[in-house]
């Protein structure tokens, strides 16, 4: 026997597919805190059990982290993202290191085969946003445009699956490089990506790979007593 009504259920299936496309859409960005439950109750014009059933849905899928006394926050874009947050977030570095290289060479050496002229303007305009965040000092700054030219790199290898992947896999992503990078930006850990850029622009296959492979191991050099917490 069912344990809700189907009208009941089609309602929470609602008010879930709306509060996921805030998510999806960036209205609400990772680490942001949702509005409350009475501000979604006033907001969706439904009942609050509703509500409670919809965000708990989302926190069990992932999505959504429900903290006692502090609220609830946006933890992934999508279910895989949250599965994948939950699965590896405490992995060890090194193993996190080598999967981020197996990745990112295998994108380069395709960009470098595939990139378009559009896709090297893009890169070329990432490229120096990039070195502006690092004269910034600003560390959050500086990870949110380095991640955003490594997902340049991996879209200009035009590989649909590869794009996505590595879309899901973008906040653990952020949370591995800040713990990188740290809360300070030092001269001992600047690394040059313009050559991964130029490969690219050469359609050098090789070197793109090459170049993308090591950067996860020279973050990990760099910080070698940091550990996922």
């Amino acid at each position: 026997m069912p344990l809700t009504s189907p009208r009941r259920s089609a309602l929470v299936d609602q008010v879930i597919s709306q509060l996921r496309n805030q998510i999806t859409s960036g209205e609400w960005p990772v680490g942001s805190r949702i509005p409350t439950e009475p501000e979604l109750v006033e907001q969706l014009g439904v009942a609050r059990n509703t509500v409670r059933e919809a965000v708990r849905a989302l926190a069990h899928n992932g999505l959504l982290d429900i903290r006692q006394g502090s609220g609830t926050y946006v933890l992934a874009t999508s279910e895989l993202a949250g599965v994948m947050h939950r699965r590896f977030a405490g992995a060890d570095p090194r193993h996190v290191a080598e999967l981020r290289s197996t990745l990112e060479s295998s994108a380069a050496r395709l960009a470098a085969e595939r990139r378009t002229e559009r896709d090297l303007g893009q890169l070329d305009a990432l490229l120096a946003r990039r070195e502006e965040a690092w004269a910034s000092g600003d560390a959050e700054v500086f990870v949110a445009a380095d991640i955003s030219l490594h997902m340049a790199v991996v879209a200009a290898s035009h590989n649909e699956v590869l794009v996505g992947l590595y879309a899901d896999l973008g906040d653990l992503l952020r949370d591995w490089l800040r713990d990188d990078v740290g809360t300070e930006l030092t001269p001992d850990t600047h690394m040059d990506h313009g050559r991964l850029v130029e490969a690219i622009r050469r359609g050098d296959g090789d070197a793109a790979a090459s170049e993308a492979a090591g950067y996860p191991f020279e973050w990990l050099k760099a910080a070698p007593g940091r550990a996922r917490g």
